[in-house]
């Protein structure tokens, strides 16, 4: 089978989607003593929305999270902040090589250095020029721009309305243990106590993420989303909660100590692949140029960058990007805020204090790239964004295949945009995203199907081991954890 051809991309625009990220209560022990999806919790984490739209009916903007070194100016931070929202994004001609449409900034230079983070908006739409369509276009243009704002304060409004969303789930269980005899009660003299607690980690995680969106309704460089229509925090969906719920377990995997034993396990082979094919000794890792889709909040990538590696991540979840914008940019003081991750979890806890630990975060400075880092992340859906061939030296993909629709099409996006004597390197389980879900495509492959055809596309495999363990976001204390028997491969295409 031979791979399709690279003439020009047949996608005008990017469109973000809503369903990103993973939940560890994705999976639940089969009757065959299996992982199979769990059914309540991979609607909620994964199904489209059935109350409201997804962000893949409307056009989202093809957004770009640009990390820069650059040398600290004299103006105070507010201000250099503000002039960096109203710079416009370069030409892509001044990119460097390989970061396409990502806007990747070069630092450089001595003296203090600061991570710069910029978000920005590239081209709605391609030049339609037939002028007897033109009405007709700028009307659908404009419907989907409505669309795509309508699905930015929505998701801004879910992380607004997690307080008033736990604080009911809190109050029922206290109403049903104030419904049990009162010498039943008796039994049970900290409970109350237990659930005012809960309650104090509520607010601070609340806390923390009105910091979060308060600081992304101006992310973008050239693009406005205009101001919230009638300012009331609105009841927000169960996915929308769940998504927050989950994204909140983000922070451990990717930003905390807590979390280093589950990114050893995920990012170490992934890094040590990239360092025995590219060795500095015989390449320059600037020149290397690397792409990470579905990065989440951007550890794995940014690792990478720390190594001197030209890196580019790329998520198409506003949850993970607002959560992304704050890490990057606001970040700067080790392990300087808390997050409270476990309180949703009530079954399944030892003690009780397990429920109500705290994670620290960062666990390291995002702002300590090294001089001349090129790092990046771009928002939007991989297969529509990526489409240059023969662009990437290498693509890096962490529980990621598995979220396609139809995991083929990853594959030969893949394949397109890698360069001859490239390599792809994947890690990661088949926990099909969309499987089981009513009008949601999904064609579910075994892994072995996914090796014969990935075998027919051309690629040579290097490596290849069938069962590495992991985790993803898992409660280190909880009662019940769930572990994938991952698999890691490194293919190449030929030159």
């Amino acid at each position: 089978m031979s791979a399709g051809g690279c003439g020009p991309s047949a996608y005008s625009r990017m469109r973000m989607r809503a369903c990103s990220g993973r939940s560890e209560d994705l999976a639940e022990p089969g009757a065959d003593g299996g992982l199979r999806a769990a059914g309540v919790e991979r609607i909620a984490s994964w199904g489209h929305v059935r109350g409201g739209r997804r962000l893949e009916e409307g056009r989202a903007a093809a957004t770009t999270l640009s990390v820069a070194a650059r040398r600290k100016r004299a103006r105070p931070r507010a201000e250099a902040a503000m002039q960096r929202r109203r710079r416009p994004p370069p030409p892509a001609s001044q990119l460097p090589e390989g970061c396409g449409g990502g806007g990747c900034g070069r630092g450089g230079g001595n003296g203090s250095e600061e991570v710069e983070v910029q978000f920005s908006a590239g081209r709605l739409g391609s030049a339609v020029a037939v002028s007897a369509a033109a009405a007709v276009v700028h009307s659908t243009e404009e419907e989907e721009e409505r669309l795509e704002r309508e699905h930015f304060w929505k998701i801004i409004n879910a992380f607004r309305y997690y307080g008033t969303s736990m604080h009911e789930r809190v109050h029922r269980t206290e109403r049903q243990f104030r419904s049990l005899p009162a010498n039943q009660q008796k039994l049970l003299p900290q409970f109350l106590l237990h659930l005012d607690k809960i309650r104090k980690c509520i607010d601070h995680n609340q806390e923390i993420l009105l910091t979060i969106v308060n600081d992304c309704i101006h992310m973008f460089e050239n693009k406005e989303y205009g101001e919230d229509g009638n300012g009331k925090i609105m009841p927000a969906s169960t996915f929308d909660m769940d998504k927050l719920k989950s994204t909140l377990k983000q922070f451990v995997r990717d930003w905390s100590e807590t979390g280093k034993a589950e990114r050893d396990a995920c990012y170490q082979p992934i890094i040590k692949e990239i360092l025995k094919n590219f060795p500095k000794e015989r390449w320059d890792p600037s020149k290397v140029n690397i792409l990470v889709p579905g990065a989440g909040l951007g550890r794995l990538a940014w690792e990478i960058a720390m190594l001197g590696y030209a890196c580019q991540g790329n998520e198409w979840s506003f949850f993970m990007l607002f959560s992304s914008n704050f890490v990057l940019n606001r970040c700067s003081e080790i392990n300087k805020y808390k997050l409270y991750p476990w309180i949703h979890q009530f079954s399944n806890n030892r003690r009780s204090a397990d429920q109500i630990r705290p994670i620290f975060f960062p666990d390291v400075d995002p702002h300590s790239l090294p001089p001349g880092s090129n790092f990046s992340m771009t928002a939007g859906d991989f297969q529509e964004i990526y489409s240059e061939c023969n662009t990437w030296d290498c693509i890096a993909t962490c529980f990621f295949i598995d979220t396609a629709h139809n995991v083929i099409d990853y594959i030969d996006t893949i394949w397109k945009i890698l360069k001859p004597g490239g390599i792809w390197i994947n890690l990661g389980p088949l926990l099909y995203h969309f499987e089981n879900l009513a009008n949601e495509l999904s064609i579910e492959l075994s892994y072995e199907d996914i090796r014969n055809v990935v075998l027919q596309y051309g690629f040579q495999v290097e490596v290849e081991k069938e069962s590495v363990l992991s985790t993803y976001t898992v409660n280190d204390l909880s009662m019940m954890k769930y572990y994938y028997e991952c698999v890691l491969f490194v293919v190449r295409k030929p030159h």
